[in-house]
């Protein structure tokens, strides 16, 4: 069994650093969108090294998770392991589907989308917030817009099968809705700050499934 790990909003493999997995993992790098691309599209370009000749699987962060799923209803993965994210669009927070219907962040200078640490601390609870600056920073902001206004306008009612929701429940960026295996006064970086019991969740779902 091999799994395909995709981080979030621009982080790269970074923010797996801590997980301890008992499979195969490759990390899939972020590509750059074209312009006006939409999710589906840039999703399919994603998509190209995975292998299709063996089992195997998907764990997705936050927007990396929202990829895995629209990756998972194209290609069938045996497993989806969401971390810090939501598998359909109305998990995610009210003002951020209000924010989709305006349309108002695609208005926005690509400037405004560099946010300030102080914030950044804040609503994603880090406790490794060296860590949390330097891949934000490293990010580009013209693939923080873009991957801001597909989030905001993501749709999708699509459960698909097998798959694991793995929460904090002190998740400020997305709050807490709807069924998860639940991680007790995790943040929305836990990945990186709960990460061994994140792992030890990840192992024993894996291994209860016997793929």
């Amino acid at each position: 069994m091999k799994f395909y790990l995709i981080g979030g909003l621009g982080a790269d493999e970074r923010v797996f650093k801590n997980l301890i997995i008992q499979y195969e993992t490759h990390f899939i790098h972020w590509i750059t969108p074209l312009e006006r691309e939409s999710l589906k599209d840039y999703v399919s370009r994603l998509s190209s090294p995975i292998e299709f000749d063996e089992n195997y699987g998907f764990i997705g962060v936050s927007f990396g998770g929202i990829i895995a799923i629209e990756m998972a209803k194209i290609l069938k993965p045996k497993l989806v392991i969401l971390i810090s994210s939501v598998q359909t669009s109305d998990q995610l927070p009210k003002i951020q589907i209000i924010l989709g219907r305006t349309g108002i962040l695609s208005l926005f200078p690509q400037s405004l989308f560099r946010i300030p640490n102080s914030i950044l601390n804040f609503i994603f609870g880090a406790k490794d917030k060296a860590l949390l600056h330097q891949i934000v920073a490293d990010t580009n902001p013209s693939f923080i817009k873009w991957a801001l206004i597909s989030l905001v306008n993501w749709r999708n009612d699509i459960k698909c099968p097998n798959t694991i929701r793995i929460h904090g429940t002190k998740d400020l960026l997305i709050p807490l809705k709807g069924e998860a295996i639940k991680i007790e006064k995790g943040g929305h970086f836990m990945v990186v700050d709960k990460a061994e019991e994140v792992s030890r969740v990840i192992n024993h779902e894996i291994n209860s499934l016997n793929l």
